[in-house]
């Protein structure tokens, strides 16, 4: 019973309790419960009003256009662009991820199902699924569900004016009407076979930064060594920057050869692949280098709930994300920029694709590069003035 009293029984499961706050925050509380919201899509309405023998319109494809504008149950943006040319395009720019196209002959080809000739237009649906695979299967299915919903819709509305003009319906005209609008699907941006359903940017980045991670513990211990031995504090930095540089070059070699040839990872460039690997580890590297020369082995369990944090983010759209998750860890934690810019790597056409991450985590990796250098300065300032205060006292 004593040990009910100790303290330390008390206050390591507080500890506990602490520990799984902080870490069930970072892994689950920024995901569970995501859910999207205002994701952006493509509208491409081609569809030219058909005349009906009464003299009247009939415009399916303006139809369609207001019910898809006015619901409030779909989570989306729409964007409605006027080719569909220009909604590819948008595709290819990360602007959508997805779009629906609506034909010239939507209106005109629904008029024939009634004739001996019946035409089925097809509606087009586009996934952008290098984007983010769970964005573009939600984009997919709803758009999916709501062509269902107007299939069922234009099916009354032809019956309805088919049996008022010859008062009974035919069977083979009946079964053309069961489906009235066929839907296609299309996949732009594919991941490529065993990229792990497109999360495969995400696991590069986790892999490189605990790599770099490490990375910097080793060569940490490495100056601290060198130092004591009689090195200069500011030349060991500047090698201990530049030796992690090329490690980090290495490890990110390695790490893209072990997936394509160890688990048969399918890579559109390989090589573009790992240049922008090595920017990210740099960047990660002297970020983590920097804390850990200018605080030291403290600087660890930051790097790890920072990565932890981080981690949850890497593979879901921002749109699922909730706006304080967003604010407050996604807009500003350099892994994220790094998986996007592998995504726009691998998924998108190469290094011109990811210019705007890329230009930011070259500003991560010179700014805290400085900072590497200057923790060296400043240690060996620091280590100048002992002896001269010391000989000083010795003279008075």
């Amino acid at each position: 019973m004593k040990m009910l009293t100790q303290k330390m029984m008390w206050l390591g499961m507080v500890l506990v309790l602490i520990v799984l706050t902080v870490f069930g925050l970072a892994m689950m509380g920024s995901v569970l419960g995501s859910k999207p919201k205002e994701v952006p899509v493509a509208l491409v309405i081609l569809d030219q009003p058909a005349e009906l023998p009464t003299g009247e319109t009939f415009a399916i494809g303006e139809m369609i256009r207001e019910k898809l504008l006015s619901s409030p149950a779909m989570p989306f943006v729409w964007h409605v662009v006027d080719s569909e040319e220009k909604a590819r395009d948008g595709l290819d720019k990360r602007e959508y991820y997805g779009a629906m196209v609506i034909p010239a002959d939507l209106s005109s080809g629904l008029l024939s199902l009634a004739t001996h000739s019946p035409i089925h237009p097809n509606v087009r649906i586009i996934s952008n699924e290098g984007m983010n695979t769970q964005a573009s299967m939600v984009v997919r299915q709803a758009m999916g569900q709501a062509m269902n919903m107007i299939n069922g819709e234009l099916l009354q509305q032809l019956l309805g004016q088919i049996g008022q003009q010859t008062g009974q319906i035919p069977i083979e005209t009946a079964k053309a009407l069961m489906t009235p609008v066929n839907v296609q699907e299309e996949v732009v941006h594919p991941p490529g076979v065993n990229n792990a359903a497109g999360n495969a940017p995400g696991l590069f980045t986790q892999i490189i930064w605990i790599g770099s991670m490490v990375t910097g513990v080793v060569l940490l211990l490495a100056s601290q060594k060198a130092v004591a031995a009689g090195s200069r504090r500011w030349t060991v930095s500047a090698l201990q920057a530049i030796g992690g540089l090329a490690i980090v070059g290495i490890a990110s070699c390695f790490t893209i050869w072990m997936a394509s040839s160890w688990y048969g990872m399918e890579l559109a460039n390989a090589g573009e692949t790992w240049l922008f690997l090595w920017l990210a580890g740099s960047a990660f590297f002297l970020l983590q280098s920097s804390l850990l020369n200018w605080i030291g082995f403290r600087a660890i369990p930051l790097l790890v709930l920072l990565m932890f944090f981080s981690v949850p983010l890497l593979n879901m759209a921002p749109e699922f994300l909730s706006q304080t998750t967003r604010d407050w860890i996604y807009s500003w934690t350099p892994l994220r920029f790094a998986a996007g810019g592998l995504r726009e790597v691998m998924y998108f056409g190469g290094l011109d694709a990811a210019h705007s991450n890329a230009l930011i985590l070259w500003g991560v990796a010179g700014g805290f590069l400085v900072l590497l250098l200057s923790s060296g300065f400043k240690a060996n300032q620091a280590t100048d003035a002992a002896p001269t205060s010391v000989t000083g006292d010795t003279i008075k």
